[in-house]
């Protein structure tokens, strides 16, 4: 499998593991689906590569250090950070081979 074609979310806190892996979303744009749940990770040319709710127009989780203009055609490496409700989360993204 090519690189970037799937990853890992990996919370930090308990070591949950999400999986997404690449699928052309709503609008044929490269993006990223959890494969449990209609979740997305998408590139959104103001903000960069972020887990957007489409309903609520609103992020729901973002790269903690890299700036949406040095983000490459990919989600970036590294630590991410994620709210639901009140409650936020720290995660790793991690590319699998």
């Amino acid at each position: 499998m090519p690189k970037h074609e799937r990853f890992e979310l990996r919370r930090q806190r308990d070591d949950l593991v999400y999986v997404f892996v690449l699928a052309p979303d709503a609008a044929g744009q490269r993006a990223y689906q959890r494969q449990d749940q209609d979740y997305w990770i998408t590139h959104r040319e103001d903000l960069g590569w972020v887990a957007w709710d489409e309903a609520s127009q609103s992020v729901m989780g973002r790269p903690w250090s890299v700036q949406p203009q040095d983000q490459g055609d990919h989600p970036p490496e590294g630590i991410w950070v994620s709210r639901k409700g009140a409650k936020s989360y720290v995660y790793s993204l991690v590319y699998l081979p």
